[in-house]
């Protein structure tokens, strides 16, 4: 695996998103097309892009105490509903009810791939979101002006599903202090990233053990990382980025 790069040739790594820069990330993403028939073996994920005290970065959950996938990393998302129009719905829908986040501050501008299964079998579809303050569009932006920040006291996180919010700024995601090599699934190299230092208490999650197989995130009793099913399509993102 190559070193990660400290700078992005599509944008910058410190200076806060603009509708100009989401731009030229909907430009590195594959489409959203969104009219492959839904199932009941579908999921779907948001990976949610947004400006946290003027830096631009990634929105991550750490779960609940869930019967799977308690205490580790996720990005919101879930199994499709019966009542999901699309799997980008399905996206939303997660993302509201996990983190009190509005359909209407979302804009979905690409998604990643191709998509893996859980290791539970369902299909997981990655879509990438632009997220915006409540009551404050992107459209309404000039291009070179920064978005809003969005405050991570302003969401309404589900008291069951999900333990902990927090926003990993892109120039953290390059950080070699934060990265371990890791092999998705043993097949395919990517880093994880330790973000013990941003979760309260981390070491008292119910994180997995490091010679589990992987499937969303989180390694040892002290250590908490994005890693598993998380940390691949985040590394399928950084990638679009040229950074990983």
């Amino acid at each position: 695996m190559k070193p990660p790069s400290p700078s992005s040739p599509h944008l910058s790594l410190h200076s806060p998103l603009t509708t100009g820069s989401i731009s030229t990330i909907r430009s590195l993403l594959k489409t959203a097309n969104d009219n492959a028939q839904v199932t009941g073996a579908d999921a779907a994920v948001l990976i949610p892009l947004c400006n946290v005290d003027g830096k631009p970065g990634v929105l991550f959950e750490v779960r609940g105490k869930l019967r799977m996938h308690g205490g580790e990393v996720s990005f919101p998302g879930g199994k499709v509903d019966e009542t999901d129009e699309s799997l980008a719905a399905t996206a939303l829908r997660e993302t509201w009810e996990e983190l009190g986040i509005l359909p209407e501050q979302v804009e979905i501008i690409g998604e990643v791939g191709p998509q893996e299964k859980s290791l539970s079998g369902l299909r997981v579809r990655p879509f990438v979101g632009c997220i915006s303050p409540l009551g404050l569009p992107l459209e309404s932006t000039a291009s070179s002006n920064p978005l809003a920040s969005l405050s991570l006291a302003s969401l309404t996180q589900s008291q069951i599903e999900v333990a902990d919010v927090f926003h990993l700024p892109f120039s953290e995601l390059v950080s070699p202090s934060r990265l371990r090599p890791h092999m998705f699934r043993d097949l395919r190299p990517y880093w994880a990233v330790n973000v013990s230092d941003k979760v309260n208490g981390a070491e008292r999650l119910p994180v997995v053990e490091e010679t589990e197989v992987d499937d969303i995130g989180g390694r040892g009793e002290t250590v908490l990382e994005i890693w598993g099913l998380t940390g691949w399509y985040l590394s399928l993102f950084m990638r679009a980025l040229e950074v990983w």
